[in-house]
């Protein structure tokens, strides 16, 4: 399904606060306790540094932000072996707009970009709940090969050039 209307380009600074309002509302119904969620939930949130470090897009629907996603290089060292990858910090779709779509095409720009830019595959370190969006993308878990340093619940997707 392909929702109506969706947008999707780059995010620019004056947009913080409405895909932080997307994000916030994507946590607060995550299935974690309340007090796990509001405490976890200033790590989520992004600031003007992050347009330095990360490329931010929006969806965007008529005049509305609907959904947001984030990816940088990642660390060679959190790849297969071998492998150059794109780090999804997260995608993030109003929950009021879930399930039409437009988490997909979030995850298709990330893949886009991975692919423009030479890489071997794109990584996530997901959230739990988030496992089955992941596979339903064509993502498989990792093994941590280092518990001590790898995050347990990490993702990836080789991508053909």
């Amino acid at each position: 399904m392909h929702p109506p209307h969706i947008h999707i380009r780059p995010a620019g600074v004056a947009e913080l606060d409405a895909i932080n309002r997307v994000i916030e509302a994507a946590v607060m119904r995550w299935d974690l306790p309340e007090r796990v969620k509001r405490l976890s939930l200033p790590s989520y949130r992004y600031d003007a540094m992050d347009f330095k470090a990360l490329q931010i897009v929006v969806a965007q629907q008529d005049d509305q932000i609907v959904g947001a996603a984030a990816w940088e290089d990642a660390d060679p060292d959190e790849a297969p072996a071998g492998a150059t990858a794109l780090l999804l910090h997260g995608i993030y779709v109003d929950p009021d707009c879930q399930r039409q779509g437009i988490g997909r095409l979030l995850f298709r720009a990330a893949e886009e970009a991975a692919r423009a830019h030479g890489m071997g595959g794109l990584l996530v370190k997901a959230q739990e709940s988030a496992n089955g969006f992941f596979h339903a993308q064509g993502m498989h878990r990792l093994e941590p090969a280092d518990p001590a340093r790898h995050y347990a619940n990490r993702f990836w997707k080789p991508l053909g050039q």
